[in-house]
């Protein structure tokens, strides 16, 4: 996927693959995720600066 520029607003210098996303989502619709509630997860590649 092209995007000129925008690699170089993460912190991986890259653009997700949907494979990528698909694994986050994958986990929380099976059993294994039964615990979490309320839980907000990011996906941008570390655009959004955390603590």
């Amino acid at each position: 996927m092209e995007c000129n520029g925008c690699t170089g607003r993460n912190s991986l210098r890259k653009i997700a693959k949907p494979e990528e996303v698909v694994e986050l989502i994958g986990f929380l619709v099976s059993p294994r995720a039964g615990y979490l509630t309320g839980t907000e997860y990011i996906i941008d590649g570390g655009t959004i600066p955390t603590i």
